[in-house]
């Protein structure tokens, strides 16, 4: 069940400003690359460090929103995810312009720079993509093509929607995140194997109504399409230069996509039922955050239980459950993702956590073993 619900004035502009923060990282970006330096730091600690740090004196934030609030409501919400796509465009190729014209970073400057650049277009681009991707409006689905295009990272969209959603906690879906898996061995299989199932899922949707996967309504034709618009757009801007930097910071988005993705799901696994099917999804599915300032970051994708259970209800509106009904991470996403890129830490914090899940949630299982080798063959 979820936790007490409140009812705040969730229509009011006061009530959405503080999921206005990540506005603030576009000047952070600016000043990164006019500054360079020691200023080239900046979008790093705010969005690793400062956030988590943060958190620690902020609290907790278990109240929940009236879940019916209508769309009309919810403007001051929506619009920052759908403004953002114009603002990533002109940082991201502003940026590049500046940076490979001026000349007055040297290249590990501009390494350093393009890091940071990545920093952004992961953590709040593909958030605000993975939010707009659930919704009906075409022109949100199309400001989350635009946004995923820019990290070359378009398959994501057809992965986490036909492939993620049905298959969380089984071996079919490659991004689940094994119990014992380190993210430097989960993160090169995932990068492969995200690709290979969102391709597949698409071919087999076509194969089902008699079409080849070229068919023009295959969605990877327009996912190649504007990865190569973007692409070219670097080439005229900044040449090689540009397209090498362009390709580092996608790379960079891709690796902190990836990284939530190893912790929301890590460990958790769904009872095999027989005859290759597998238990509903539920809230004990998906590790949930109720930290207050990094879900104001994330747009509240630490309340990731009832994500799973309603894809497409609005950030806003997410509920938080009770710690009985889903487990709980110890710290927000910012400080999980640091721990996460040192696995043994990782193992040491968290696998003790799944060892609670199991028996809470599956006690009759006492061969987890076993249990695994025969319906879950994953690496142990």
């Amino acid at each position: 069940m979820t936790a007490t619900i409140a009812t705040p004035r969730i229509g009011r502009l006061s009530a959405a400003l503080p999921f206005w923060l990540s506005l603030l990282l576009i000047p952070i970006v600016w000043v990164s690359a006019i500054w360079g330096g020691w200023a080239l730091l900046l979008v790093p600690v705010c969005t690793w460090y400062l956030f988590g740090i943060i958190d620690i004196f902020a609290g907790l934030n278990e109240a929940n929103p009236d879940t019916a609030t209508p769309d009309d409501q919810l403007w001051w919400y929506r619009i920052i995810t759908i403004i953002w796509a114009p603002l990533q465009v002109g940082t991201v190729f502003g940026v590049l312009y500046y940076a490979t014209q001026t000349n007055h970073l040297d290249g590990w400057e501009l390494v350093a720079l393009f890091f940071g650049v990545g920093i952004v277009t992961g953590t709040v681009g593909i958030n605000y993509a993975h939010e707009l991707m659930h919704q009906r409006p075409k022109v949100e689905r199309w400001m989350a093509d635009i946004l995923l295009a820019m990290v070359l990272y378009s398959h994501f969209r057809s992965e986490h929607l036909l492939v993620h959603h049905r298959y969380v906690g089984t071996p079919r879906d490659p991004v689940t995140a094994r119990y014992n898996e380190g993210f430097h061995r989960f993160f090169p299989r995932v990068l492969v194997g995200c690709y290979v199932s969102a391709f597949r899922v698409e071919k087999a949707k076509l194969a089902r109504k008699d079409r080849p996967w070229h068919d023009s309504r295959n969605p990877f034709w327009r996912y190649w399409a504007l990865q190569l618009a973007f692409l070219t757009l670097a080439a005229i801007i900044g040449g090689w230069l540009g397209v090498a930097l362009f390709v580092w910071q996608a790379f960079i988005a891709a690796w902190h996509l990836e990284l939530v993705n190893y912790i929301e799901h890590y460990g958790l696994t769904r009872e095999h039922l027989g005859n290759g099917k597998y238990e509903h999804v539920k809230p004990h599915h998906s590790w949930n955050s109720a930290q207050k300032v990094s879900n104001w970051l994330l747009i509240n994708l630490q309340r990731h239980s009832d994500h799973h259970y309603k894809p497409d209800r609005r950030f806003p509106l997410l509920p938080t459950y009770a710690a009985d009904d889903a487990p709980q991470l110890p710290y927000g996403y910012s400080v999980m993702g640091i721990v996460a890129m040192m696995p043994p830490v990782w193992r040491r914090m968290m696998n003790p956590q799944v060892k609670k899940w199991r028996r809470q949630h599956h006690p009759h299982i006492t061969d987890w073993s076993a249990y695994k080798a025969a319906t879950h063959p994953w690496p142990r």
